[in-house]
């Protein structure tokens, strides 16, 4: 391996599955290898619906085992919103719930009851999703756990503290907390105070690039690893890190990071704060560089996942394949609907969403693929035309990365509904964030301009042109609006 090439270590952790994965970053080469994959299983007990943070950790570990070759960083990126509690002690109260538990159903209203609904957008730039952690907080209120509880770790950073010992917040993931003001990107203490809430369970704030400790010994001794090995913050929401790996050539682009979610919207300077913006669903999520990630979030892949899953993991190439036969926009249902959230019989929902639309009903799992994909599509219309319309930008392109790439029928029907060319690639986009914030640091890559040069020119990107104009998919959004 070249003197100017270093690896770096990328712990990826999504919702079905974690991966940790090895960056090797040159002057102009970037290469990503897995090297362990492990499942994410959530458990259900009585209780609720709950992470398996022990297996999670037990998954890391075991990656970096794996990784070799003595990485010169390590860096940690999960999914947003959720959180584990620590005692005095720093030991943990318990697995740390999960966002599709319903223990928040209802709580909203009681949020807004002390800050309308209104005003806390207008502090926060957070669109309404039952799970930020504001109302998770709410929600555990008058619990004994909360109760013990001297400090609050969000997922990537409760990871990095039983890697290194230190704590702190990541920036990027706080900002789904609906807690941090997006033009100070710091927290709102008026909000917090408003609402009963401690800050002072939060570690200190990191931005991503700030260092954030090296490997206990405990840690070097399990996994055979030469140190000192540095740890530092990346993006550590994973959709943080996925928008600094768009491929993007200049300002006037889209993207769509898609895999259990679709997060679809533009990357601003400043956030959009405005009633208008708040009523369409949008949310200002902060990124890197001082960008703000402006995006709205649809139910994503997680509508077809559960629809395999129910139907015994059937091949999806196949079933891929069978879909595109099927007629376009027969029927659609709403891939933001909040009806959707929860798992479980989802090809009988998205059946019975039809039925009550009073659309032909979609019978075979091809009709009911073509339909999730076909209502996919439509909601990335939606938000992209949207938020050109809020933020008052235009764009040329629109850019996938993450799981969905895999998914061509996906990304043409998307170039179709939007009437733009679509580039596919990468489909790592996070774990790529993650490793060039990591090699930045260290004088490779440089900032996220630099980033994305890099991965213009080393990654396989596929382009998609729109076909047969966009009269169809606006006559399927009217008709879904009717309905």
């Amino acid at each position: 391996m070249s003197a100017a090439v270093r690896p770096y270590a990328a712990v990826d952790l999504g919702a079905s599955s974690g991966r940790v994965m090895v960056g090797r970053v040159g002057p102009d080469s970037l290469e990503l290898t897995e090297v362990h994959r492990f499942p994410n299983r959530p458990v259900r007990v009585p209780e609720g619906l709950r992470w398996d943070i022990l297996g999670l950790y037990a998954g890391v570990l075991d990656g970096l085992r794996a990784a070799g070759d003595g990485p010169a960083s390590v860096g940690v990126d999960s999914w947003a919103v959720d959180y584990g509690l620590l005692d005095a002690d720093g030991a943990l109260l318990g697995n740390p719930v999960h966002y599709r538990d319903r223990r928040t159903e209802g709580v909203a209203e009681k949020v807004w009851a002390s800050v309308p609904a209104e005003e806390l957008y207008a502090a926060t730039g957070l669109q309404y999703a039952p799970f930020n952690t504001l109302y998770q907080l709410t929600a555990a209120r008058g619990t004994a756990q909360l109760a013990q509880a001297g400090r609050l770790l969000l997922i990537p950073d409760l990871l990095t503290y039983w890697l290194t010992g230190e704590q702190g917040t990541e920036l990027t993931n706080a900002s789904t907390t609906q807690l941090i003001d997006p033009r100070t990107r710091d927290w709102s203490h008026t909000v917090a105070e408003r609402l009963d809430i401690d800050l002072s369970l939060f570690a200190p704030l990191r931005q991503p690039g700030d260092p954030a400790g090296e490997l206990r010994p405990e840690v070097l001794e399990e996994t055979g690893l030469a140190g000192p090995v540095p740890v530092t913050a990346v993006g550590s929401h994973d959709t943080a890190s996925a928008v600094a790996a768009v491929p993007a050539t200049d300002e006037r682009f889209a993207y769509i990071c898609t895999g259990t979610w679709s997060l679809a919207g533009l990357e601003l300077d400043a956030p959009v704060l405005t009633e208008e913006s708040r009523a369409a669903n949008f949310t200002n999520e902060l990124g890197l560089d001082g960008t703000v990630r402006y995006l709205r979030n649809i139910m994503g892949l997680w509508l077809l996942q559960e629809c395999v899953r129910a139907w015994g993991d059937p091949d999806l190439g196949a079933l891929l394949l069978e879909a595109a036969k099927v007629p376009a926009l027969r029927s659609v249902v709403d891939a933001g609907d909040a009806a959707f959230l929860a798992p479980g019989r989802m090809p009988e929902r998205i059946a019975e969403a039809c039925r009550v639309s009073g659309q032909p009903v979609p019978g075979s799992p091809a009709e009911i693929t073509r339909c999730i994909l076909d209502s996919l599509a439509l909601a990335h219309r939606g938000a992209v035309e949207d938020a050109q319309r809020l933020a008052g930008r235009s764009v040329d392109v629109v850019h996938i990365v993450g799981g969905g790439t895999r998914n061509a029928l996906l990304c043409q029907l998307t170039a179709d509904a939007c009437g733009l060319p679509v580039v596919a690639g990468p489909t790592e986009a996070a774990a790529l964030g993650n490793v060039l914030v990591q090699a930045g640091v260290r004088g490779q890559a440089g900032g996220l301009a630099g980033m994305r040069r890099l991965l213009t020119r080393t990654q396989l990107l596929t382009r998609y042109e729109p076909r047969g104009g966009t009269r169809r998919w606006e006559a399927a959004r009217a008709r879904l609006a009717r309905d």
